[in-house]
């Protein structure tokens, strides 16, 4: 089972918003301890959006510290930074989201860190990382997609759009997981910890290598809008379908299932493929969604249609993965990977406790 792949792995959070808590929630789910310090005042997500129990919780900050331990401390008092710190002592990784220069001054730099456990695998996951000029620049996911070029090549020829789910934070959460799980390892040969820096921009920056070395016209290359064989198009009742064979066989059986043989040489014309895009979604557009999804699936040409979220856990692949869990108003998707058949467990909602009842858990300090 995926959730006991870390167990026995002692993980602290000082993270707050999306970004770290999601990366010490896939630690959880595969079984690490994972406990989540907070300030007095509660990690700010607690109150994003409690519309569906106002006073509440919010859903978001149950789902993204599922399966957590939570501890209220101020480490700016003697007594909790003194409790962080035999936590410390125990840990195996530290994982933090604050600006450069604020763990320092509460009191734990690296040298510190290192002293109270010379073991520690220490990841602080930041905007723009701990060095250069923008290393102390407030910011958020949209201002990460635009300064790593993703911004300028998603969208249409007239205007970028916002990407959704934000993808910087989704990939400094995927990056701080890796790196994490990497020096995990090494420390098993070597005995040591390390001091991990990753930033969310340049976590999405290394996605973007390919637009870096043939930078992609915003709508008028292959996979960014500039293909007919590779776009979305409007059918008759609004809806949105998507149509992707970029190999020519799947093309062909395109073009042979809507009766447009003369199409299929047009697959490379020059881009941007304006004319054939032009003609495609003319041939999308007289017909209502249900239409195409009855031609065009059963196809083999790789047509899919745009789902709605609310309707994505009816889709019948995801209904059989049987990934997605709903609780107390809430759709969840799992740990998305199953072992030897069996899918991850369900999610708890974190628990809040008291620094002793961790220390007492984690037993004795290291000698």
């Amino acid at each position: 089972m995926i959730n006991e792949f870390l167990q026995g792995l002692r993980v602290l959070d000082l993270s707050q918003y999306l970004p770290g808590p999601f990366a010490t929630r896939l630690l959880a789910d595969m079984g690490a301890d994972v406990v989540k310090v907070e300030p007095p005042a509660g990690d700010p997500l607690r109150s994003l959006d409690t519309s569906a129990k106002p006073g509440g919780v919010s859903p978001f900050y149950r789902m993204i510290n599922a399966g957590k331990t939570v501890l209220a401390l101020d480490l700016k008092e003697q007594a909790d930074n003194a409790a962080f710190s035999r936590l410390v002592d125990r840990a195996d990784v530290l994982l933090e989201s604050f600006r450069p220069g604020v763990l320092d001054r509460l009191g734990f730099g690296p040298e510190r860190l290192a002293e109270l456990n010379p073991g520690l695998v220490h990841c602080a996951l930041s905007g723009f990382g701990q060095t250069g000029p923008y290393r102390l620049t407030p910011g958020h996911d949209l201002g990460y997609v635009a300064i790593t070029g993703t911004l300028d090549a998603t969208g249409t020829e007239e205007t970028p759009v916002i990407p959704y789910p934000p993808m910087a934070d989704h990939a400094g959460s995927m990056q701080a997981v890796t790196s994490i799980l990497a020096a995990l390892i090494a420390r098993g040969r070597s005995g040591k910890g390390c001091f991990i820096d990753v930033s969310l921009s340049e976590s999405l920056l290394a996605w973007q290598a390919p637009a870096l070395t043939v930078p992609p016209a915003r709508g008028a290359a292959v996979i960014n809008g500039g293909a007919a064989f590779y776009q979305i198009y409007r059918t008759a009742d609004g809806r949105f379908v998507t149509l992707s064979p970029l190999e020519p066989k799947f093309w062909e059986a395109f073009c042979t299932a809507v009766e447009r043989p003369d199409w299929i040489a047009r697959q490379f014309e020059p881009l941007p493929q304006k004319a054939l895009i032009a003609d495609v979604a003319a041939l999308f557009a007289g017909a209502p969604r249900a239409h195409w999804d009855a031609l065009l699936l059963p196809a083999d040409c790789c047509y899919e249609p745009a789902w709605s979220c609310a309707e994505v856990p009816e889709h019948p692949q995801v209904e059989a993965r049987g990934l997605i869990h709903r609780r107390d108003g809430m759709t969840e998707v799992l740990f998305p990977a199953i072992v030897d058949g069996q899918p991850p467990p369900p999610p708890i909602d974190p628990v809040d406790a008291q620094a002793a009842d961790v220390l007492a858990s984690w037993g004795a300090a290291r000698p």
